[in-house]
């Protein structure tokens, strides 16, 4: 145990989980159609690179323009 916890959505509500297929498709659209990996390994070092670049520079426009990261640090600031 990982202390891992399954979510899944309440029965019938599609919009619980949006955020998350939208990363998701994302993630697919930026990361994995663009490449092939040679190793398991090679993948996981792509994706902690992908991670933090989206994070912590890719710009949202529901963000005001900026990424994630700074997002969250203003909103935090502020409060």
């Amino acid at each position: 145990d990982n202390g891992i916890i399954q979510s899944m959505s309440r029965k019938g509500n599609c919009l619980d989980n949006a955020v998350m297929e939208n990363f998701f498709g994302i993630l697919k659209s930026e990361l994995l159609y663009l490449k092939e990996f040679d190793s398991i390994e090679q993948f996981k070092q792509e994706l902690i690179e992908y991670l933090d670049y989206y994070n912590n520079c890719r710009i949202k426009a529901k963000l005001k323009g900026l990424p994630p990261a700074v997002h969250r640090k203003q909103a935090l600031d502020a409060a």
